[in-house]
């Protein structure tokens, strides 16, 4: 059978099955022709972005830890499923999961839908185990206080697909964060306290790697661009996006164009070549810069790279995690900030945008390339586009750093159109209602010391981020329809409480 295009086909996730030897051979020919089966449905599966390799039956504990160390030493493995098909004795896991690197998921499942009632025999019986294997399994991994994600159904069943291809969405999240790196041109906006951080807690905890450059190196690069680059990329822009006429070639400000398009080339070869997938920028330090990077921030957003202004490295991370989760997925992914509220009794929401810097994957229609005046940077007036998001549900989220910890925290909202045109609003620009209502919503953003900058992304849910959390053992705090103030008020102080005792003295 050929294989199954997938979104994410460069990565894998590696099926193990549990049984031991006390049945004998015949049994554990069944165990492994069954195993195989489940891991090929599975990599058949559309809600699966990733290839999904059938790891073998194991039945002693050096199988277990050799498959356990091998899966983690293997860079294209971003996860381990482990069923139990019989009773596998846990002690002989111990070891194994112990070195195990790489985010767990408990299939909870077993190879038979329906339980053939006339013909059922302790032979059957012996086989078909597994509400008894997985338990044991369970224990030990609660015992080990292992994080991990637990799916329970049939392997067949569309919700158990969809539920392991959130899981995998958010390993390769995470194995992305593991290998990224982030270039910081200049340094945090000053007296800002939000975008702050400490990045040598996001490498242990993450392992994202955030290096500093100055906006000197960034404007040398610019000014080295070859001229035939900026040709490519004028007849792009051109061609991809409605340009204004005074930007046009032969226009008043066409030079601003060329500019623009000088540094974007500018800026994804200094990326490339440092294989760096986020970055920040900073208004406050531009240098040399002709003007403030925005279209070409915008369309590397739109290229899948992270990014966050005035410094803020967090939403850059956050950024690039959650674009690679949402690899093939619809909808757009994008830097965000929660700007101002329309707070009429009718229909409260929220203005989202930003001065240059949304991402065009989010847009609902063809975005304008415009030019116009910027009040801070000091700058000549940068090159933008301009759009509206696609109305339909999406969540925001921030990464915060509180000192002890670090915490997602998530609101679902539904996007909407603006109730206006907005035709004097010179910036890309996204109107949503939050759950449950604005009011409940911000106060609670508000006490979990929520972000002003975000992601907002209409491609994933929730259940990507809550498996995320659990993986990097981070906290995470959601507001949704369900949500009251007083309740989350001691879910918080709860989640201190907890964080506090597992981090240790």
């Amino acid at each position: 059978m050929a294989a199954v295009p997938k979104p994410l086909g460069e990565l894998a996730v590696w099926l193990v099955t549990g049984s031991q030897h006390l049945y004998g051979g015949d049994v554990l020919s069944a165990v492994d022709e069954h195993a195989r089966r489940i891991a090929a449905a599975l990599d058949a599966a559309e809600a699966v972005p990733v290839r999904v390799t059938g790891a073998g039956v194991v039945t002693t504990p050096d199988a277990i830890r050799r498959l356990c160390l091998d899966a983690s030493a293997d860079d294209a493995c971003v996860g381990v499923i482990a069923w139990m098909h019989t009773f596998s004795p846990a002690k002989m896991w111990i070891a194994g999961l112990s070195a195990l690197r790489k985010p767990l998921l408990h299939l909870h499942t077993q190879f038979n839908r329906d339980l053939p009632w006339a013909e059922i025999d302790m032979d059957f019986m012996n086989l078909n185990q597994s509400a008894h294997g997985d338990r044991e399994l369970g224990f030990l991994l609660t015992r080990m206080r292992l994080p991990r994600t637990t799916v329970v159904g049939h392997w067949q069943d569309p919700h158990v697909a969809a539920r392991v291809g959130a899981w995998a969405r958010a390993a390769c999240a995470l194995h992305e964060a593991r290998r990224l790196r982030v270039v910081r041109f200049g340094d945090n906006m000053r007296q800002v306290a939000v975008t702050e951080g400490d990045k040598v807690e996001a490498q242990l905890r993450l392992g994202v790697c955030v290096d500093g450059y100055g906006v000197g190196e960034l404007a040398e690069r610019v000014r080295g661009t070859d001229g035939a680059v900026v040709d490519r990329l004028v007849r792009e822009y051109g061609e991809r996006y409605a340009v204004v006429p005074e930007l046009r070639p032969g226009g008043a400000r066409h030079e601003s164009l060329r500019d623009a398009a000088r540094i974007e080339a500018g800026l994804r070869a200094f990326l490339e070549e440092r294989e760096a997938l986020a970055f920040t920028d900073t208004f406050e330090d531009l240098g040399d810069l002709p003007q403030l990077p925005g279209i070409g921030v915008q369309r590397l957003m739109a290229d899948g790279y992270g990014f966050g202004a005035e410094g803020d490295w967090k939403t850059a991370v956050l950024l690039r995690m959650l674009k690679v989760a949402a690899t093939g997925l619809p909808g757009g992914t994008s830097f965000m900030e929660d700007y101002t509220y329309h707070l009429a009794p009718d229909g409260p929401k929220v203005l989202g945008a930003h001065m240059l810097e949304v991402c065009p994957s989010i847009a609902a229609g063809r975005p304008r390339c415009e030019i116009h005046p910027l009040a801070i940077g000091g700058k000549p007036d940068p090159v933008r586009l301009v759009f509206t998001a696609a109305p339909g549900p999406a969540i925001v989220v921030s990464l915060l750093d509180l000192g002890e910890r670090f915490r997602l925290l998530a609101n679902e909202v539904e996007v909407v159109l603006p109730d206006g045109d907005l035709p004097r609003l010179p910036v890309a620009r996204a109107a949503w209602i939050p759950k449950p209502d604005l009011a409940v919503a911000a106060e609670s953003w508000l006490i979990a010391g929520g972000s002003h900058h975000t992601v907002l992304t209409q491609a994933l849910g929730v259940d990507v981020l809550d498996d995320l959390a659990e993986m990097a053992g981070i906290e995470l705090v959601v507001i949704d329809a369900g949500t009251t103030v007083s309740a989350l008020r001691k879910e918080l102080r709860w989640n201190q409480a907890y964080h506090r005792l597992a981090g240790g003295l």
